[in-house]
């Protein structure tokens, strides 16, 4: 018999169990704690930036020939695009649940290499980078100016020169925004000077291509050289310019008089920005900052914790009067949930432990029980360490379900060797033990079966759902399948050196009155049952009705797919008309910032706002506001994020001219921005734009009509006004005026146009002519 060799062999028998904690321990500390695994499947973002363009030219001449491209890119699931009025365009590719992200990184990146030498020279020149995506930022690295001294220019650029390329090499980081940009060395140009010159856009474009360049010169004497040379030296003729006043100096025309036309003399230069089309704010306070979202295989709690740390490790470079802040932080949400589920295990550990010794009724023998529970966990960890899984919610939760099942083979064993040595007490415990295991080993093996029959095809499910249940079953059934193995060897050994031979007196005392009082109670039971069975209607009767009442109620109880929490965070997005302003949506998020800051009761604790960006894409009508609640402890009744999005859903829908809609993010933010469900009208009929804009407004009319659906919105970037400039050509042509000097002048003035770079405090940064 199985239990018999291990029970006459007890230190055998300790050093298996002690083999199983001590691997389990190991376990613990190497693996990576999460609030939920990996259930998002990955993703590959690709960004490209065309100034000036228009939505339907950077979809015509960008995204679309990047797309036409992405072929043959192994576990491919489906292609999200989004062309943009300010000349961003973004492709996300979403990839079969299990796909290597660095492969998929890979190959996406290879592909667009292929489409680089289709695509406008502008866009080559600025980069077209792929990266792993994530879908929300778990961690927003602020910052802002103590004293004022540092305008949100300053901030950002040294953000972006300083933060951003030490951030994105920490591990698990995926893609990094920041909301802001380098600084630029800005030519305005102005027309009146420029036609009284007679200077055009192109001859300011060549001139500062020929004299801020970069020379590779070579050197005196390099080898081979002769014998008697004695000087080997490096030539340097002409270096990137550096200053504005060195840009002003470029020289444009000499006239025959010997008078010159200098850059200066036809523009306004400046030190600016690349782009100016997000501005930060923190509190009311000018401010930028670094979005970092997580890569596909991130542990959250350990990369926020690493950009952190980096971040610390970099407090040597950060000015005195910049103050760092973390607007949105996912960790401290994740740390509180699993602490929670901990300190729950740590109860039912104890109750069960107290209701084994109330029903066992001695200390020995509720040791052996007892002693089996930290064996089993800890095992469990081991075998989550095994199949690559973390300790999370689910996992933690399936742990604190099985302790109730996994603790009752121990008591099965030790109540069958009581049993045993009770009825003779002539018996030793180790013979009893023995016999005990005889009759019950098949039981116990026929239990954890039906159990594992239960729980194991749940991990046959497929998608996000199956990863959620895989871990969960394999988390019970791993922890059943142990308890089995310390019922058969560890616990029959231990009955046979803990217990006593004889009865033990249990008719004293507390425990004398609890068993007199469910004596009675079982005889009570006995009685009620006798009376059910006398009669062979009742009893069925109300088994049906039972079942038609569950039924019932199961189709009636509101179903999702994990419920909403309070995070600790919120957003709020502003969504004004097409032709809206920065300026004028700066000043919708103005009003959102009063109401958070002024009329919540002080629940919250800071506001990070974005004028020009939001989950929906980047414009100069929408914004975001990224609130940062205060610790639980410290916030009052009725003032959970619910509460106060319910509040800001009332007073903030009076704003004029903007929508505003507060969201709560969802329990995984790995599959999104917000709660709910994302619907993708797709125009598969080639019917066009306006068709589809046209389908997609009485699809939206339908929804908000519904009583089941609440902040139906568009998810995406309406289209905004535009102006048809049509060229005539053969006019052009009749007064001698290329066509490309009237496209460059045209993209120079409206657009803006990278011309080449020049150094700002050792790093190189671009040029622009506007």
């Amino acid at each position: 018999m199985f239990s018999r060799f291990f029970i006459a062999r007890p230190i055998f028998t300790w050093v298996i169990a002690m083999f199983i904690m001590g691997f389990g321990a190991f376990a613990i500390f190497q693996l990576p704690v999460e609030q939920y695994p990996n259930i998002a499947p990955p993703k590959v973002s690709i960004s490209a930036t065309y100034p000036g363009a228009s939505a339907e030219t950077l979809e015509n001449t960008v995204t679309q020939v990047i797309e036409q491209n992405l072929t043959g890119i192994d576990n491919l699931r489906y292609i999200q695009s989004q062309s943009s009025s300010s000349g961003q365009a973004s492709i996300t590719l979403t990839f079969e649940p299990g796909t290597d992200p660095d492969i998929a990184q890979v190959q996406t990146q290879n592909k667009v290499s292929q489409s680089l030498s289709a695509l406008p020279t502008i866009v080559q020149e600025l980069g077209v980078p792929v990266q792993k995506a994530g879908s929300s930022s778990a961690l927003i690295v602020g910052f802002y100016s103590k004293d004022g001294s540092m305008g949100r220019n300053d901030i950002s650029d040294f953000l972006s020169s300083n933060l951003e390329e030490p951030l994105s090499r920490v591990d698990g980081v995926g893609q990094i925004q920041t909301y802001g940009s380098e600084h630029a060395m800005r030519i305005w140009l102005n027309p009146i000077s420029m036609n009284n010159y007679n200077i055009t856009t192109l001859d300011v474009i060549q001139a500062i291509n020929e004299q801020n360049v970069q020379l590779a010169t070579g050197e005196i004497g390099g080898a081979p050289n002769l014998e008697e040379q004695q000087l080997n030296a490096t030539i340097t003729a002409q270096s990137l310019l550096t200053s504005v006043e060195e840009f002003e100096e470029i020289l444009l025309t000499v006239n025959p008089d010997g008078s010159q036309v200098k850059l200066g003399d036809i523009s306004r230069i400046e030190i600016g920005t690349e782009s100016y089309n997000v501005i930060g704010r923190w509190n009311r306070q000018e401010a930028s900052g670094i979005s970092i979202e997580l890569s596909p295989t991130a542990n959250a709690l350990t990369t926020i914790q690493a950009v952190k740390d980096r971040v610390a490790e970099l407090d040597s470079i950060i000015p005195d009067n910049l103050e760092v802040i973390y607007p949105i932080d996912a960790s401290p949400f994740i740390k509180t949930s699993i602490y929670n589920v901990v300190i729950t295990l740590g109860l039912a550990i104890i109750l069960v432990v107290l209701v084994i010794f109330v029903f066992l009724q001695t200390v020995r023998a509720t040791l052996v029980p007892a002693i089996a529970i930290p064996i089993v966990l800890l095992g469990a960890f081991a075998a989550l360490y095994i199949f690559g899984y973390s300790i999370n919610i689910l996992t933690l939760f399936a742990l604190v379900l099985a302790i109730g099942m996994l603790v009752d083979d121990a008591i099965v064993v030790t109540e069958n060797v009581e049993r045993k040595l009770e009825e003779d007490s002539d018996l030793q415990p180790k013979e009893a033990a023995r016999q005990a295991m005889k009759e019950i080993s098949g039981a116990l093996l026929g239990t954890t079966v039906v159990i594992w029959a239960v729980f194991l095809p749940m991990t046959f499910f497929e998608g996000s759902v199956g990863v959620i249940y895989r871990q969960f079953s394999v988390t019970i059934s791993a922890a059943m399948g142990i308890s089995l193995l310390v019922a058969l060897t560890l616990s029959p050994t231990l009955c046979g050196i803990i217990l006593q031979s004889g009865k033990a007196v249990k008719d004293k005392g507390f425990f004398g009155y609890f068993n007199r009082g469910f004596d009675k109670m079982k005889r009570g039971h006995a009685r009620t049952m006798d009376k059910f069975l006398e009669n062979k209607i009742v009893f069925p009767l109300i088994f049906l009705i039972a079942i038609i009442l569950t039924t019932l109620l199961f189709f009636r109880i509101p179903t999702s797919f994990l419920p909403d929490e309070d995070q600790g965070r919120m957003f709020t997005l502003i969504n004004g008309p097409p032709s809206t302003t920065l300026n004028q949506t700066l000043e919708k998020v103005k009003q959102v910032e009063d109401f958070y800051l002024d009329n919540t009761d002080g629940a919250v604790e800071g506001l990070f706002a974005a004028a020009g960006f939001s989950f929906s894409g980047s414009g100069q009508n929408v914004g975001i506001s990224f609130i940062k609640m205060k610790d639980w402890d410290e916030r009052g009744d009725n003032q959970s994020v619910f509460d106060i999005s319910n509040k800001a859903q009332g007073a903030l829908s009076s704003v004029k001219d903007a929508m505003i809609i507060p969201i709560v993010p969802p329990p995984v933010s790995a599959l999104g921005n917000s709660s709910g469900f994302e619907f993708q009208l797709v125009d598969l009929a080639g019917l066009g734009n306006e068709a589809l804009a046209q389908a997609q407004n009485q699809f939206l009319g339908m929804a908000n009509q519904s009583p089941l659906l609440t902040q139906v919105r568009f998810n995406g970037l309406a289209d905004s006004p535009q102006y048809d400039l049509d060229i005539d050509n053969v006019k052009a042509r009749a007064l001698g005026v290329p066509i490309a000097s009237i496209n460059q002048t045209l993209s120079a003035a409206l657009g803006g146009t990278y011309v080449n770079d020049f150094l700002e405090n050792g790093r190189v940064k671009r040029v622009y002519v506007q």
